[in-house]
């Protein structure tokens, strides 16, 4: 039974990279791609080269050259048609919450945007009122700035 795995390695490098394809499609960073391509190299490998340890020098080596080389590569075409594609805070801004807390003339409160509480303050110093639904101008550090929505 361990000669049938010793001189069938192949079929497991070949499971590793079709269940990192899998968690790929959860991810979409092409991150865990690059563990699939080096699984895939490896498997051809294993067919010529019966070594464990060098089959997992060659998994080592083709997924770093991948993280290096082709994951950019990837990135970039995929991602080229939103060259301004905004992240993290930047995202914040067009997004709609609610008031959690009352929002007083020229103080902060709190709004509720996909489940994050945030301190706010209303945009020209105004008054807003719990419940009120409104969208996010501007953020500074923590602090949001929304004005109600329409």
């Amino acid at each position: 039974m361990i000669e049938y795995f010793q001189n069938n390695l192949w079929q497991l490098w070949t499971l590793i990279g079709v269940i990192c394809l899998i968690l790929e499609l959860t991810s979409g960073d092409f991150f865990i791609m690059c563990f699939s391509i080096g699984a895939f190299i490896t498997a051809i490998a294993a067919a010529f080269v019966p070594s464990f340890t060098v089959q997992v020098i060659a998994f080592a080596v083709a997924s770093l050259l991948c993280l290096l080389f082709v994951r950019p590569v990837a990135l970039k075409y995929f991602h080229r048609k939103d060259p301004d594609r905004q992240s993290n805070v930047d995202a914040m801004v067009g997004r709609k919450g609610v008031v959690t807390d009352d929002i007083p003339e020229k103080g902060h409160g709190r709004v509720k945007i996909d489940g994050d509480s945030w301190k706010a303050c209303a945009i020209d110093g105004i008054a807003i009122e719990k419940g009120t639904k409104v969208e996010v101008t501007a953020i500074d550090s923590i602090i949001i700035t929304v004005k109600p929505c329409e």
